[in-house]
């Protein structure tokens, strides 16, 4: 039997596997949507149309196995493996006795062995490794205090939608596979700015632009060899992947600098889960690091940029003008959250597969595509 697949950071996949989960993602979204539309509107005519979403997860039960609390990592679970005929069983800390009266490892094996995958949302990193080392079914990871592979997708998937926001795309032969109903956009090469924190969503943004062919110009208070900079484990996963190479990546302190040029700005929460007692600290370090109108304007982002964050957010880390103006993608970045964690859930959950061998719609008249890609 093989080793059931796990997904802990971006860094572990390929660029094509990257491609067909978003590619999965517009595809699970656009074939879902219509039954999910509201008031009958959906005739009989159209619903005889569609074909019902993968139901790779019919009569199996997924973990949700959460230490930290959530809002769109939890929702988007729940739905989307109700959308792929699951059920979610969701255990947190005041539920179990997981940390009372029980080891890691020995929940990971109860559960892993009356559930057939482990969504783990952890504290620190070697948490979720070591659930991926002792459970007998699949593992992705919720959120570690490294990574948080689940929330970049979403971010990704965001911006192929709104492609034509940036300009003339190219065509990439990767994404030539599906029908023109799933067709997702290939992004132009887009500058992104990361202005605030070396928390574990930007880290997984760091080993996945670049690659991309995505410039990251990024700015955090003392630079990449502060405070605020990245840790070991997560730099030398940058550098194995030669994400700072051939002017992938620019990292400095001054936000100004770091939003010139930028198509995208994002920022995330300067203060953590379980940082709480360091934020009067934190609030004085990232003074002048709001993204505003001002900020980008006196920086030189393009005319154009658009914002992101993968929220909650606080109004120290972005003013209400930008946040809640016509540049914000950040509610459409959370609604996609569900769609990602579906085509996660049914590739490894249901299928086992992150390379799409079992779970990708080929075009018909384009079988060549899908074996060179």
């Amino acid at each position: 039997m093989p080793s059931p697949p796990r997904l802990l950071t971006l860094a572990d996949l390929s660029v094509p596997q990257i491609k067909r989960l978003l590619t999965h993602s517009a595809s699970l979204k656009n074939n879902t949507l219509p039954w999910l539309s509201t008031h009958g509107s959906l005739s009989f005519k159209r619903a005889s149309d569609l074909s019902l979403p993968s139901q790779s997860l019919f009569g199996k039960s997924i973990a949700l196995l959460f230490s930290k609390r959530s809002t769109r990592t939890r929702v988007a679970a729940e739905s989307s493996t109700v959308l792929l005929g699951g059920r979610a069983v969701f255990l947190g800390r005041e539920d179990i006795q997981l940390g009372v009266n029980e080891s890691l490892r020995d929940t990971t094996r109860i559960v892993g062995g009356m559930c057939d995958g482990i969504f783990a949302r952890v504290g620190d990193h070697s948490e979720i490794e070591e659930i991926a080392k002792y459970s007998p079914v699949p593992v992705v990871n919720a959120l570690s205090s490294l990574w948080h592979p689940t929330q970049v997708l979403a971010t990704l998937l965001t911006l192929h939608e709104h492609a034509n926001a940036f300009g003339e795309t190219p065509t990439d032969t990767t994404l030539k596979r599906f029908s023109s109903k799933d067709f997702l956009p290939e992004l132009p090469s887009l500058t992104i700015a990361y202005v605030g924190d070396s928390a574990n969503v930007f880290h997984d943004m760091l080993v996945t632009f670049p690659r991309l062919g995505h410039k990251l110009r990024v700015a955090t208070p003392g630079g990449r060899e502060g405070r605020y900079g990245a840790p070991t484990a997560v730099w030398d996963r940058v550098v194995e992947l030669e994400c700072d190479k051939n002017d992938g990546l620019w990292w400095g302190t001054d936000p100004k600098e770091a939003v010139h040029g930028a198509d995208v700005v994002i920022t995330d929460t300067w203060i953590s889960m379980g940082q709480e007692a360091e934020a009067a600290q934190r609030y004085k370090d990232f003074e002048g690091f709001q993204v505003t109108e001002e900020l980008c304007r006196a920086g030189g982002a393009n005319p154009g940029w658009k914002f992101m964050h993968c929220l909650p957010r606080k109004q120290n880390e972005v003013d209400d003008e930008v946040f809640y103006g016509p540049r914000s993608l950040a509610f459409q970045e959370g609604d996609n959250r569900k769609w990602t964690t579906m085509a996660v859930f049914d590739a490894v959950f249901g299928h086992w597969d992150l390379d799409g061998d079992r779970w990708l719609t080929k075009q018909p008249n384009n079988e060549g595509a899908a074996e060179n890609a």
